[in-house]
């Protein structure tokens, strides 16, 4: 296995575009410089048009050696993918890993949302089994459930990121991008739903208590005392991605974004008694309302 230098995973952000070919290549430098994992962003846009394959390829280019996952979204695979062509997407970046991104909230109010999830479970299964890399499924801002965790883990995948509620909520998005094309229906049910989901730590201790595979907190992580907290929780690791996309246009600001996490992941293991980021699990916690009453039901 890989090596890191601590716990912390850049996930999926963007891909496909001129733009966001330039974000991961500045991904990929820090990345490689911390000795930190790296997700990129959906590979749908490539895979719809091989034209765009450079802006996820890059990241391999400027860092051979770092840990890099793909990501495909599940509506895709419930749909139909092309399993020959994800093999070969893999394959070209010499991928270590997919994840599996779970969104039928944002699918079903993106005004060109497609909510399609039948079979999704059986896929995952058949990819777990049959692709040659590592499956991880997350949320994108819902959470996981214990029950859904439990699934997952029957289904063969090797982690979960619970990408819980209480970081980029993308019920507001959505619905803010609705108003904006004129689409006033699904604006107004982005609103009413915007609070749907599980929040983040609550979702960690369902997964981890649930499940023996590595559980990834997100959904929030905005500093390293909230990596702390998640691992204390049961998190094995924490995965940010707004942080990252705010630095990502600058090397310097990117690099100085993961010294500062670092930093405070530091202090917070000092100050809890840690040597070790395994004695964080074991570090005493109390957890007040609401969120008590999320974990007591």
């Amino acid at each position: 296995g890989y090596k890191i230098s601590f716990p912390l995973i850049f996930d999926s952000i963007t891909g496909g575009s001129k733009e966001s070919k330039e974000i991961n290549k500045n991904i990929a430098e820090v990345a490689k410089e911390k000795n930190l994992p790296i997700f990129l962003g959906s590979i749908r846009p490539a895979i719809e048009d091989p034209n765009l394959l450079d802006s996820y390829t890059i990241a391999r280019d400027v860092a051979p050696e770092t840990f890099i996952g793909l990501n495909i979204g599940a509506s895709q695979l419930s749909r139909g993918i092309d399993i020959d062509k994800l093999k070969s997407f893999i394959s070209n970046i010499k991928a270590n890993a997919l994840s599996i991104h779970l969104n039928p909230l944002q699918e079903s109010i993106q005004v060109e949302g497609e909510p399609f999830f039948r079979s999704v479970l059986e896929k995952i299964r058949f990819l777990s089994k049959n692709l040659g890399v590592p499956i991880v499924v997350k949320e994108v801002g819902c959470g996981i459930s214990r029950e859904v965790a439990s699934k997952l883990e029957l289904a063969g995948v090797s982690a979960i990121n619970v990408a819980g509620l209480g970081g980029t909520n993308w019920a507001t998005v959505e619905s803010l991008r609705a108003k904006m094309l004129g689409d006033n229906g699904k604006a107004e049910l982005g609103a009413l739903f915007s609070t749907w989901g599980i929040p983040t730590a609550v979702s960690i201790i369902e997964c981890a208590q649930t499940v023996k595979i590595p559980v990834i907190a997100s959904g929030g992580i905005r500093s390293g005392l909230d990596m702390a907290k998640a691992l204390v929780l049961g998190a094995k690791y924490c995965s940010i991605a707004l942080p990252v996309l705010r630095a990502s246009k600058s090397i310097s600001q990117l690099s100085s974004l993961v010294d500062r996490f670092l930093m405070e992941f530091k202090v917070a293991m000092f100050l809890a008694g840690c040597r070790s980021v395994e004695e964080l699990k074991s570090v005493r916690y109390y957890i007040d309302y609401p969120l008590r009453s999320w974990i007591m039901r």
